[in-house]
């Protein structure tokens, strides 16, 4: 079994090809700083021919040397005094006119690690440890709360969190079509203060960055990018939402659909709107990651989007409607991973679809095994194996090693969704294994040690935040699995 450590040594990224006098000139400067969603579609039943309701997320170094790819003719060195400490950076570039690979002393500059764009990534660990922090969970920590009621109760999650022994947070930070940060493009989430479009006066992803990165932790931003309003919402639409104004205009980027609205992933237009979205995250905030969670297409009904179907059956389109539907959606795909690494190549992007792959394919048509065998999609993937050992369709151990098998693509990792939110419940899908989760005190770390038996695998999230730190998460139950769980991460 492959024991994966946050212990290694300091490793010199490829690209770095400073001369002996810059590393001389920098010696003598130093000496001189997801609500579960599974049974939508279930691993035993057909696809839900209807619109499926959404709540959220599916059950659904020492010192190290760096490459900075935005600067040319520089040398990058991480301060940070563990893997995961906030840092600074050392940035030594040549005198003005230098010509690349002189050898000539450079200056020297410091960059604080968290708080702007510009700031250093976190080092990518060797094995990632995530949490998802839904937007459920912040109806407790932020909704209708003040900056620094907010700053208190992040950092006290955080700290959770860390003790917890994780090192990457993935925070849900447009859940509806909407932003819990400062946006040209998106109106201000409800979440944030119980209407949609009003500003709270202060920007809850820049504060949650800084917490986090001050602790050592990642941040991934997690976005659900079609997603504007379920069939039970309950929120209004604010008029400076793009939604709301094609949806008057009667423009085809946007379906409203047996109460559900969504933006249309046929439609170029919404697809330049979400990759627009994503760049504003990236170039403003300095996100480790952004994160795209398993809501595609809301429904398998043909009605859904038949407009925008026979138009392109009308220009000349040969594919059926399921392959047209993938195609749209690897479209966008393609389209946000290239406009990440246009930014910045070291922000990474991934996708969790559900654990049930026919799923993903029939019932959300999402093509994952063309992402994980070609190029251009993802870094990484992360099923919601939320599956017990001993669920009758859906074995836990062995939909790991399918997935694992499913990627052939150089440089994609497997990360594995756990379902924390099962502990202590029933789970009236999985057949003979319904009570696995009842009283078990380990299932969580026998999983992750199972993970990390397969060759492509390089991590875990657990979903979600509340399960294993609220007030009704507090049982001897759940504390057993996190103490067992935070052993094997020590």
């Amino acid at each position: 079994m492959t024991r994966h450590s946050l212990s290694n040594s300091p490793k010199i990224k490829a690209g770095l090809r400073r001369t002996a006098a810059l590393l001389a000139a920098f010696a003598l400067t130093l000496s001189a700083g997801c609500s579960p969603r599974e049974t939508a579609v279930q691993p035993d039943a057909a696809p839900d021919a209807g619109v499926q309701a959404a709540l959220g997320h599916s059950q659904s170094q020492s010192a190290s040397l760096e490459e900075d790819r935005s600067l040319s003719d520089t040398l990058v060195i991480s301060t940070a005094t563990n893997q995961f400490a906030a840092a600074k950076r050392i940035v030594i570039r040549p005198s003005s006119g230098q010509s690349s690979g002189s050898s000539q002393a450079g200056t020297v500059k410091v960059k604080p690690a968290s708080g702007t764009a510009s700031a250093a990534k976190k080092n990518l660990p060797d094995e990632l440890r995530g949490i998802w922090i839904s937007y459920l969970d912040f109806n407790t920590l932020l909704k209708n709360k003040s900056a620094s009621a907010f700053k208190t109760n992040i950092g006290g999650a955080f700290d959770n969190i860390a003790a917890l022994g994780l090192n990457t947070v993935f925070v849900q930070v447009r859940p509806y079509g909407d932003a819990l940060y400062k946006s040209k493009y998106f109106p201000w989430s409800h979440t944030v203060t119980g209407t949609e479009g009003t500003d709270p006066g202060f920007d809850p992803l820049e504060i949650m960055i800084a917490e986090a990165h001050s602790r050592g932790l990642r941040v991934e931003a997690w976005i659900n990018p079609y997603r504007i309003r379920n069939a039970n919402s309950t929120a209004a639409l604010c008029s400076s939402n793009p939604a709301y104004k094609w949806l008057r205009q009667g423009d085809s980027a946007v379906i409203e659909y047996k109460g559900v609205i969504s933006y249309n992933p046929a439609s170029e237009k919404a697809q330049q709107l979400i990759a627009d979205g994503v760049e504003e995250i990236v170039r403003g905030y300095d996100v480790d990651g952004i994160h795209f969670d398993d809501y595609f297409y809301p429904t398998t009904d043909a009605a859904f989007d038949q407009a925008s179907y026979k138009a392109y059956q009308k220009a000349g389109g040969t594919l059926g409607l399921a392959q047209w539907r993938r195609q749209n959606v690897d479209t966008l795909i393609k389209k946000v991973y290239k406009t990440i690494k246009d930014v910045n190549p070291a922000v990474q992007f991934g996708v969790s679809p559900q654990g049930n792959n026919d799923n993903n394919l029939n019932g959300q048509y999402v093509d994952v095994s063309k992402w994980l065998t070609g190029t251009g999609y993802v870094d990484y993937i992360c099923p919601q194996i939320y599956f017990g050992y001993q669920n009758s369709t859906q074995p836990y151990a062995e939909t790991a090693r399918q997935w694992n098998g499913m990627i052939s693509s150089s440089g994609v990792k497997l990360y594995i969704g756990l379902a924390a939110y099962k502990l202590g419940a029933a789970d009236n899908w999985a057949g003979d294994g319904k009570n696995e989760w009842v009283s078990t005190s380990d299932i969580l770390s026998r999983m992750v040690q199972t993970g990390r038996e397969q060759s492509h695998y390089g991590g875990f999230i657990l979903f979600r935040y509340d399960s294993l730190f609220s007030s009704a998460a507090n049982t001897s139950q759940v504390s057993k699995e996190k103490k067992n769980l935070t052993a094997i991460l020590q």
